[in-house]
């Protein structure tokens, strides 16, 4: 594997979306690490993996919301995270936008807005 390529941590609940982010990550170039559905795992991988990036849906399976699990990973990393969701309340959006580094993307997310957000964040 190239120095070069970049990782990305995907958490989402939804297999047949985390696929489909996976997709859509490998065609930008990212490695993919996916299939994390609850936010405690998202923040002992991100611990262990140091991702360039990570894709968070803020609904996750378990007692750890996105949000949650963003506000432990900043405890230790300023990695950029993109939260995901079908929550475009402002209560959600003033909590994801409260974590530094992070952006918001309500479902469903298309390709191209993916890309411009990556782009945005400097990744690509």
């Amino acid at each position: 594997m190239s120095t070069d390529t970049k990782t990305v941590l995907i958490v989402e609940d939804d297999l047949i979306l985390n696929l489909l982010y996976e997709s859509f990550m490998e065609k930008i170039g990212f490695e993919t690490h996916g299939e994390l559905v609850y936010g405690k795992t998202a923040v002992d991988m991100t611990r262990k993996n140091r991702p360039d990036l990570i894709l968070m849906d803020i609904t996750l399976e378990g007692d750890m919301s996105g949000i949650e699990a963003a506000q432990k990973i900043r405890g230790f990393s300023d990695v950029p995270i993109i939260f995901i969701t079908g929550n475009s309340d402002k209560e959600h959006r003033e909590k994801a936008e409260a974590t530094s580094n992070s952006y918001y993307l309500i479902k469903p997310v298309e390709f191209e807005d993916l890309k411009e957000t990556i782009s945005e964040i400097g990744l690509t």
